[in-house]
């Protein structure tokens, strides 16, 4: 399997045509067709639905994508990276990590940065906790930030100041509205908007003393701007973090903490005996200083 046949493969699923992807390739259709004949043949799998106006994915082709994607993006960090002169602090850094206020720390040493070195270019991906773990586990992000409750026994890391407080973003004309903090009882039977992440789930099992089914969870999410329409729109009760939703006194919508409080702390992870790029561990120094000074 070669990078070549994989990058021809990916344009095959971008434009649903040989035809059309032997144009964007300069290289013949009969040509094309004969390497993912071959690449098929080596996976011993359908890639491909031939239809009559375009090409589609099979289940087994969309996996490849997914992969050979990532192969791609690899290949070109490490070409990037394996190009620049030795002194020259330069190329691209990748960070993931969910919504919180807490990444406001992250954003001012990235801005920080980018002053000093303008050669450096940061890629944010906004992600749930899993998400984030996956491009981090696959080379795809060289930092991912996490917040508890989370295992992080395979990765290097160290814990951010402050901590993040969950509550309940909700209308500002809801009955709710009126209390300083929420207790499970006054969640009892209220439809529930709830992170998708398992973990999640199992701190609020804790919070309310059973499992999460004793909530009515009516809608799940993995980042909280859409929900935060939903609950604008009388769709139910968001438990999210504190400040992510931007709330003044033009804004429907308001935060009540948990009580018993939930506060998370928040942690910059990366992957254990990983070399970094110069600007990544830059990057690092930078982060730990401003932490220091705080």
């Amino acid at each position: 399997m070669e990078i070549r046949v994989l990058q021809y493969f990916l344009t095959i699923a971008r434009e649903e045509s040989i035809s059309r992807a032997a144009e964007v390739l300069h290289i013949t259709q009969p040509t094309l067709s004969r390497q993912m004949k071959e690449l098929e043949d080596e996976f011993q799998k359908q890639l491909f639905i031939r239809g009559n106006r375009k090409i589609t994915l099979t289940k087994d082709g969309i996996l490849l994508k997914q992969y050979a994607q990532e192969i791609i993006n690899l290949t070109q960090k490490a070409e990037r990276e394996l190009s620049k002169e030795q002194d020259d602090l330069s190329g691209d850094i990748y960070i993931g990590g969910g919504e919180s206020a807490s990444m406001r720390l992250v954003m001012r040493v990235i801005a920080s940065m980018q002053k000093i070195y303008p050669q450096v270019h940061f890629h944010i991906f906004s992600g749930n906790a899993q998400d984030v773990a996956d491009k981090l586990d696959s080379g795809l992000l060289d930092f991912g930030i996490f917040f508890d409750p989370v295992n992080l026994s395979q990765y290097d890391y160290f814990t951010l100041p402050g901590k993040e407080t969950m509550g309940v973003l909700m209308k500002k004309d809801d009955p709710l509205a009126k209390y300083e903090a929420i207790t499970p009882q006054l969640l009892k039977d209220k439809p529930i908007i709830l992170s998708d992440q398992n973990i999640v789930k199992n701190e609020l099992a804790g919070w309310i003393g059973g499992n999460e089914r004793k909530l009515n969870i009516k809608v799940t999410y993995n980042l909280i701007n859409n929900s935060a329409l939903l609950v604008e729109e009388g769709g139910g009760y968001a438990l999210t973090f504190e400040n992510i939703i931007h709330l003044d006194e033009k804004s429907t919508l308001c935060f009540r903490p948990l009580l018993p409080r939930l506060e998370d702390g928040i942690h910059i992870a990366w992957k254990k005996y990983h070399v970094f790029s110069k600007q990544a561990e830059t990057f690092l120094e930078l982060l730990k200083k401003e932490v220091n000074h705080i």
